[in-house]
């Protein structure tokens, strides 16, 4: 089974990336961010909207080199999805490495795999915030999603 990954290069320190990690969360991911990501043990919940979050266990932080994620609980109202918690208990890993003048920033979500029912609408959404983080990190602009309650 191969995990999801992704090999994003960024023209920057890899200081600036691991505080985008660890630190700005809400400016490329999503603005509906709570808790903690700075800090090893402590959790942080991020939502898309009033249905669908994903909660987060700080497992590692090494400075400028390594972010780990344990998903504690999740919750994905996708249309047409039968299993709407399938993140739970999986992992996301993001390794932080100077390469060819630039970094290299690798993202493996450890249990997002092609087996499962999420995994193509998972992956593009990776794909999204991930040029969000890109933008981010390179112009201080990043697209996180943003939460437009009608009145």
């Amino acid at each position: 089974m191969e995990n999801y990954s992704n090999i994003i290069k960024l023209n920057s320190s890899n200081r600036s990336v691991f505080n985008a990690l660890s630190n700005d969360i809400p400016r490329w991911w999503t603005e509906m961010f709570e808790g903690a990501s700075d800090q090893e043990g402590k959790s942080f919940t991020i939502h898309f909207g009033e249905h669908v979050f994903k909660q987060f266990k700080v497992h590692e932080l090494t400075p400028n080199t390594k972010v780990v994620w344990y998903v504690e609980d999740s919750f994905l109202a996708i249309p047409g999805l039968e299993n709407k918690r399938e993140w739970i208990g999986t992992t996301i890993i993001w390794e932080i490495a100077e390469k060819d003048n630039c970094v290299e920033l690798h993202l493996t979500h450890i249990g997002l795999h092609p087996e499962i029912e999420c995994y193509q609408v998972c992956s593009d959404g990776w794909k999204q915030f991930t040029a969000s983080l890109k933008s981010f990190i390179e112009t201080g602009l990043g697209f996180p999603f943003i939460n437009k309650k009608v009145k």
